[in-house]
């Protein structure tokens, strides 16, 4: 009998996207796959995507990755939350990963709090977050708490550099199989009935065949938009930011194991602290904004001097229409672009990997596959940009382009979000929403939005009671982190590979 022939699933583009998603293939598929990757070293990637979300430990940890490799093999740092500064005139607050507080019973712990701020017995809500508590300490563990069974494992994510990773897995990927081919794509063919992409054509007279090619080219889009024609859904009327400088400075003093965005006047400034440099970046709108202006106030904000000139990206926050089309699936940037407000960009790469293998078709493609990858990545686009919107609209700043954000009117699921918390201090998560109710409730209550109610259980103990119980949650909390090492301490003991941090 004969031997049917393998399965070619080609990826077009390295960088982060497409070492992943060989990776990750190499990993799962078996004999019966081929997985070739293209790339060309003369093309530059994006690589500023350095801050993560803490499912990134998922994926590493499907592969087989040990963490403290990985850490130094990425010059990496770790991260427990987002810190959010001059975003409303009150002046910051973190969105820290992980648990606020300990539900009581059923009631949420939200509610608590909210009757605790209406009796005057409760403290800013960062105190009840073990993560933010332990953040702005500069410290860090893993594991379980060591002083109290109530508290929580903190969550943790890392700042990497993203080059260095795109390195580490392709050396993953390779040694499992997958063919690196060098090259620019000069041509894609695609088949004259079913329109499906049949081959990619390399300079120096090259053909690169497969069945199904994973579009990883970044914001060219070359396979999913010039081939295929795929449209594309413009969210810049709510997201107007449209460009970004980008430049690393020596290794910042402040070595924090938080990711720090600041507001400006018509945008914001990231700052990633690695063991060996800080990433920084401005993103903007060009409107409010020249490009010089822009690249001096970036300048302006570093912790430390600059490592070579800023590097300009432009964009238009959006996605295709469709992220699978025929035999082509956009991964990363060639999918759509969400600025990294919320650190988001590696994980939607993360999420559509594991879409693929999910849904991944035989060889015959079947439409309702590609329906339910379609549906749910557009799902998750939606809601992470309504969570990205929600930062811009909800402040209290003067200049003209935060008076816009103000007035621009909101899409109709986050109107109805803000609408009910506001009104009863509930937050309902959709499905399929990568940010928890935790989550939303800490951007809210830190960009100035008022719940006018609470649940009615919350009003049911004395005052004295809720004052006790959300002091021992504090104090539990101030415990747990006064025993944590410093971050620094931290790193030099799970994969320091800086000599200045090592030593």
């Amino acid at each position: 009998m004969a031997t049917a022939a393998p399965y070619r699933i080609v990826v077009a583009g390295g960088g982060t996207a497409g070492w992943m998603a060989a990776a990750a293939l190499a990993r799962f598929l078996g004999p019966g796959f081929t997985i070739t990757l293209v790339e060309s070293d003369a093309i530059g990637t994006v690589g500023v995507g350095e801050a993560t979300i803490p499912q990134i430990r998922l994926f590493n940890a499907s592969l087989g990755i040990d963490e403290d490799a990985f850490v130094a093999a990425t010059q990496a740092s770790y991260k427990l939350a987002i810190e959010f500064v001059w975003w409303t005139k009150g002046g910051r607050y973190m969105h820290a990963f992980g648990d606020v507080g300990r539900n009581n019973g059923l009631l949420a712990f939200r509610h608590t709090w909210l009757r605790g701020m209406a009796e005057g017995v409760a403290e800013p809500l960062a105190a009840y977050a073990l993560n933010n508590v332990a953040a702005l300490g500069n410290r860090m563990q893993r594991g379980p708490a060591r002083t109290a069974r109530v508290l929580p494992e903190m969550p943790y994510a890392f700042h990497f550099d993203a080059g260095l990773y795109a390195r580490f897995l392709r050396a993953y990927a390779e040694a499992r199989g997958v063919v690196r081919h060098e090259g620019r794509i000069e041509a894609v063919t695609r088949h004259g009935e079913d329109g499906d992409v049949t081959a990619l054509h390399l300079d120096g007279d090259r053909r690169i065949e497969g069945d199904l090619f994973l579009d990883c080219t970044g914001f060219h889009a070359r396979l999913i938009g010039e081939a295929m024609g795929v449209g594309y859904q413009d969210w810049s009327h709510w997201l107007p930011c449209d460009r970004a400088l980008a430049v690393p400075s020596a290794r910042a003093r402040d070595f924090t194991p938080y990711t720090r965005a600041t507001a400006h006047d018509a945008g914001w400034q990231w700052r990633i602290p690695l063991q060996h440099r800080t990433g920084n970046g401005i993103v903007y709108s060009s409107r409010h904004l020249s490009d010089d202006e822009a690249a001096a106030r970036l300048l302006a904000g570093l912790d430390e001097p600059a490592i070579g000139d800023p590097r300009p990206l432009r964009f238009h926050t959006g996605r295709r229409e469709v992220a699978w089309a025929g035999n082509v699936i956009a991964l990363g940037l060639a999918s759509g672009f969400l600025e990294p407000l919320e650190s988001t960009s590696i994980h939607m790469i993360q999420s559509a990997v594991e879409r693929v293998l999910k849904l991944l078709p035989g060889r015959r493609p079947i439409a309702a596959l590609r329906d339910s990858y379609n549906g749910q990545a557009a799902h998750e686009s939606e809601r992470i940009r309504d969570f990205l919107i929600l930062h811009y609209w909800a402040n209290d700043r003067d200049a003209p382009f935060w008076r816009e954000r103000r007035e621009t009117p909101l899409p109709d699921g986050l109107a109805e979000k803000i609408a009910l918390w506001r009104e009863t201090g509930e937050i309902v998560r959709e499905e399929g929403d990568l940010f928890s109710d935790v989550a939303w409730l800490q951007v809210l209550v830190g960009q100035g939005i008022t719940a006018q109610g609470h649940h009615p259980l919350a009003d049911q103990p004395p005052r004295a009671q809720i004052a006790e119980y959300l002091d021992l949650l504090a104090k539990l909390n101030a415990r747990e982190v006064a025993q944590m090492l410093p971050h620094s301490d931290f790193v030099r003991a799970h994969g320091a590979a800086d000599a200045e941090i090592a030593a």
